[in-house]
């Protein structure tokens, strides 16, 4: 059911003009890149990218739209502790930077899984990279088609004009400007997203009186429920699963997802990647506040008349723009530039994943196999970035069509970074790993994880493990049911492992998968003659690669005298970003020598 207001043209113009501003960007490197004529100039930008605009990059890539609309829900449902995945985005940072980003880096790849060839074997690199283009091309079309459905069924925005102009838009500059394009445009969408937030948040405590009546509110209804220790693994939301699970999570998305990776080996040097990393963390914290801040906004606003219960929406995803329209529908424009920041969290993703696939191809399964020149290699990664923007504007297309089932596939997609996560790191911190052990590991971690996923789909966890707070009615001009989980369905027999294993927090599906993966392949390797194994260099996480061990060193110069005046960051460029042969070439023709 629609709100009270909806769309007035200051919005359309307003959504408008972000699409077409994403759009020009991409032309304007179409036309000034005209130098773009290799496929590492077009995929990976020159390699001669900045820290600034790649860490926004990386923000942008995975705060889709399901962060704007989703996060805030989360609170409004489960409580503020999922603020907690702070902890978990700050121990991403120095794992990625400091385990994965090195070895990615040094060797020059293209592709992620150019790494599982170099350290296992072609059947296990192309395993892989079939792994990754399945699950980006569902998550794509989840994420272009689930905003455009809650925004359209409260704001009455076009379902699938605005599936194919974000598409379409995406692909547009895609295809034009390659990676710059890409990372320019989530610049400019980083902003949106934070404008958007900030209109709500900004707009809220005006109308409350004042954040005191926000955090007052949420404490009276439950939702400042942040510091719960309780260990059990079957517990949705605890400080153990947010932080140890939202770790494993975002490892596999920011170590080795080929769409993040592709951003800081695009780096000038490894100290600027290592840097955009540390920025992105700021970033990433800076948008968890704004949203689950929004979270408890929502919450102070309809404490007493939960809309979903109310049955005003259909849905808890289109709270959100619900709120939007109720307490912002007097200033023109505004609730528009909500809907870009909502949209621009689903360019930037769509605009990732597609030159993330084009990549993929291009490096594993077409550069391989036939002798193209770099100017065909070029053309072909634009023909790629075009037909993947079409499979994903499809996939779209099959996701409405999906209808419940819509959750559970956002569920198993996700599930396939963890044992990926575990290959990866299995290759990095074990010189005994061989390809048997790589190939058994991944496909126990794949399979354990995909069961424990499935049956959670089928045997949900009951509420007391999900532990939704109330939502209440009783300020609300109708009579009705006071409280949302009167709903669940109890009655249905559920066999033993439904509470036992399929219970277990959806954080935890990553570790499982990771952890599977770690300890078969270890096994197997060792059972297989592993152990004299002998590992080609660089393969391997090393003291030298690490920034501490770098910067020990530099500061133990500086001290016994053996070195004059220095710059750190000059010294760690010299450690770090002239270790990479495979393209210093690039990399360095456009800095002065040192």
């Amino acid at each position: 059911m629609s709100s009270a207001a909806s769309f007035s043209v200051w919005d359309y113009v307003v959504f408008a003009l972000m699409l077409v501003i994403s759009a020009g960007i991409g032309v304007y490197y179409a036309f000034s890149g005209r130098g773009q004529s290799s496929s590492a100039d077009f995929l990976v930008g020159g390699r001669s990218m900045t820290a600034v605009p790649v860490a926004l990059s990386l923000t942008a890539s995975f705060m889709s739209a399901i962060t704007v609309l989703g996060t805030p829900v989360e609170v409004y449902q489960y409580g503020a502790i999922f603020i907690l995945i702070c902890f978990a985005y700050f121990l991403m940072v120095v794992v990625s930077s400091e385990i994965f980003l090195p070895i990615f880096y040094r060797l020059g790849i293209t592709s992620t899984y150019e790494y599982l060839e170099m350290r296992y074997n072609k059947i296990i690199r192309l395993f892989g990279t079939g792994l990754f283009i399945i699950q980006t091309v569902l998550y794509t079309g989840l994420v272009i088609y689930a905003p455009a459905l809650a925004l359209n069924q409260v704001t009455g925005v076009d379902l699938w004009g605005a599936v194919m102009s974000t598409g379409v838009v995406c692909t547009l500059y895609c295809t034009l400007g390659g990676l710059k394009a890409v990372v320019w445009t989530d610049v400019f969408q980083v902003g949106i997203i934070f404008a958007g937030l900030l209109a709500v948040i900004i707009q809220s405590v005006l109308l409350q009186g004042g954040i005191s009546t926000i955090i007052s509110d949420s404490a009276q209804g439950g939702r400042l429920n942040i510091w719960d220790f309780d260990p059990n693994p079957l517990r949705r939301h605890t400080f153990w699963s947010i932080t140890v699970g939202g770790t494993f999570l975002w490892t596999s998305v920011y170590g080795i997802n080929q769409a993040q990776v592709q951003r800081y080996i695009s780096c000038k040097s490894m100290f600027h990647a290592k840097m955009a990393l540390y920025i992105n963390l700021v970033c990433l914290w800076a948008i968890s506040l704004c949203s689950v801040f929004c979270g408890l906004c929502l919450y102070s606003f309809y404490k007493n008349c939960d809309p979903w219960t109310a049955r005003k929406v259909s849905a808890l995803d289109q709270l959100m723009p619900y709120l939007v329209l109720d307490i912002l529908s007097e200033y023109p424009g505004v609730p528009g530039l909500f809907v870009a920041a909502a949209y621009s969290g689903t360019l930037s993703t769509v605009s990732s994943s597609v030159n993330a696939l084009a990549a993929v191809t291009i490096a594993d399964l077409i550069r391989p196999y036939l002798s193209l020149s770099e100017k065909q290699l070029s053309w072909a990664s634009k023909g790629m970035s075009l037909f993947y923007g079409a499979v994903c504007i499809g996939m779209a297309g099959v996701a409405s069509l999906m209808g419940g089932m819509l959750q559970a596939a956002i569920s198993i997609v996700g599930v396939v970074g963890g044992p990926l996560l575990g290959l990866f790191s299995l290759g990095i911190l074990f010189p005994c790993a061989n390809a048997k052990g790589g190939l058994a590991g991944l496909i126990s971690g794949l399979a354990l994880s995909l069961w424990v996923c499935i049956g959670a789909q089928i045997y949900p966890p009951l509420p007391e493990n999900s532990r939704p707070l109330s939502l209440v009615t009783h300020g609300c001009n109708f009579s009705g049911s006071t409280n949302w989980t009167a709903n669940t369905e109890e009655n249905l027999e559920r066999p033993f492992l439904a509470d036992n294993w399929y219970s277990l927090s959806y954080l935890y599906f990553g570790p499982l998968g990771t952890v599977t993966v770690i300890t078969v392949g270890l096994f197997v390797s060792i059972l297989s003659g592993g152990r004299q194994m002998k590992v080609q260099s660089g393969l391997m996480i090393s003291k030298e690669d690490l920034t501490f061990y770098k910067a020990y060193n530099v500061l133990k110069a500086k001290v016994s005298g053996s070195a004059g005046k220095f710059d750190l960051e000059q010294e760690l460029d010299k450690s770090f970003g002239k270790t990479n042969f495979a393209f210093c070439d690039v990399e360095h023709s456009s800095q002065t020598p040192t």
